[in-house]
Order: structure tokens, then C-alpha cells, then sequence
């Protein structure tokens, strides 16, 4: 129940424009799911500040290559923005230069509210299973025939979540989105915890969900922000 409540708003203040930078797979569903409120930039557009002002926020899933000159362009237009955007280190001097433009930036690698539900549930279980006897743990993944990089980035982070040493295995199926699952064994009892993606919508919708947040709580000072973070923020206001 509580996690309709959590969702329900999702939409509540899409009568404000969205720049959507970057249409591949995840910008696109964002832009989708925005329709006549997104203003779309592909790697054909013009971007610049002024035309981001026009907009109330934007949503960025642009390859790392391309994040240079989207956080310049992005900085000069002073509106929030919710980064989705991978593999990419970003400048040590990001949170000091966001925070002197006044505006509020997350960033995050997976925008999937069930994930972070997994992830509480996890250090709950890591910290938990020291009262039971020799538990043995087993985090299990399996993606899409495509994926190259094997165990996936949140297979380890599911090790980090549960702080304890955890056997990892992969496997690749066809176009499995992504499955990941834990087994929590000792010799009279077993534990299971099972996340699956059934449409990579789920990553749009997060993003949308965090820049309606963010237009929600203007108090929230300036600066960089994790997704982890405002998710946690969110989660204790329903406590």
C-alpha cells in the first residue's frame, strides 16, 4: 500500500515542460512516457542555455563522451537536472560549480525504486544474518545475451548492499532485461530475494519520479546529489 502512495504523485507536476537530452533506449521511454511535455534533444539538435531555460528541468541519458558539453550547457541554463548517464568519471569540481549555480543535480546508474527497495532490504539481511549460524550467501544474475561485462555492476553492488562475503555467478538468456537473486542458506533454513526487470521503462519512470521530487522540494539546498540519496530522503517522510 505504502508503495502506491510513494508512486501515485508521479505525475502531479507534468504540466511543466522536461528537456529530454539524449533519445536512445532510456531518454526515448522517458520522452515517451512524458509525451507533450517532453522537449526532446537528440544528437542532431542545437542545444543551448536558452532553449534549456525554456524548460523547467531536464532528464539526461547521453553517453559519457557527450557529458562535458551537456554539463556546461547545463550549468550556464541553471535549471535541475536528473542524469542518468554512465561509465563516465565525473570532475571532482561538479558538486562546488552546481552548487555555486543554485540549482540541484542527481545522478544515478540505476533509476529503479524496487532496486532501492532491494537495497534496504539487503543491508537488513547482511546485518541481520550474523545471528544465524555459518549462512552461506549466493547472489545469482542473469541478462541478455548482449551484456558483455559478467557479474553485472549491480550483482556487486547487491554484495556491497549486503556487506558480506557472497559467492557471485552470471548467466546470459536471450533478452532478459535482468533477474537477480539471492540465496541465504545455513543447514535448517534457506532465504530468497528475487528483483526482476520486466521493461526498461522502469528506468524512466524513475527518472520522472526523481524530477518531480526535486519540483516538490525546492528547499532542497543546492549541490550534487546521489539517486540512492533522494530515494532515502523520500522513503523517510513515509516512516
Amino acid at each position: 500500500m505504502w508503495f502506491k502512495h510513494f508512486t501515485k504523485n508521479l505525475f502531479k507536476h507534468m504540466d511543466m515542460k522536461v528537456s529530454v537530452i539524449g533519445t536512445g533506449k532510456t531518454g526515448g521511454a522517458v520522452a515517451d512516457l512524458l509525451g507533450e511535455n517532453a522537449v526532446r534533444f537528440d544528437s542532431d539538435s542545437t542545444i543551448t542555455p536558452d532553449l534549456l531555460k525554456e524548460t523547467n528541468a531536464a532528464v539526461v541519458f547521453v553517453p559519457g563522451d557527450a557529458a562535458p558539453e551537456i554539463i556546461e550547457l547545463l550549468l550556464k541554463a541553471k535549471i535541475p537536472a536528473v542524469w542518468g548517464t554512465t561509465g563516465y568519471s565525473w570532475p571532482q569540481d561538479l558538486p562546488s560549480r552546481v552548487k555555486e549555480s543554485g540549482t540541484r543535480w542527481v545522478i544515478g546508474s540505476n533509476f529503479s525504486i524496487g532496486m532501492n527497495l532491494v537495497r534496504k532490504t539487503l543491508n537488513i539481511l547482511g546485518k541481520g544474518s550474523e545471528l544465524m549460524k555459518d549462512p552461506e550467501f549466493h547472489i545469482h544474475e542473469v541478462h541478455h545475451i548482449h551484456k558483455k561485462d559478467a557479474p553485472s555492476g549491480t550483482a556487486l553492488s547487491w554484495q556491497k548492499w549486503l556487506d558480506q562475503d557472497a559467492l557471485i555467478s552470471s548467466d546470459r538468456q536471450g533478452d532478459v532485461k535482468g533477474i537477480h537473486n539471492l540465496h541465504i542458506k545455513t543447514e535448517n533454513e534457506s532465504i530468497y530475494l528475487k528483483h526482476e526487470a520486466h521493461d526498461r521503462k522502469l528506468f524512466a519512470e524513475g527518472a520522472i519520479w526523481t524530477v518531480n521530487y526535486l519540483m516538490k522540494h525546492p528547499e532542497i539546498p543546492a549541490g550534487v546529489y546521489s539517486f540512492s540519496t533522494i530515494f532515502d530522503q523520500a522513503f523517510s517522510e513515509l516512516l
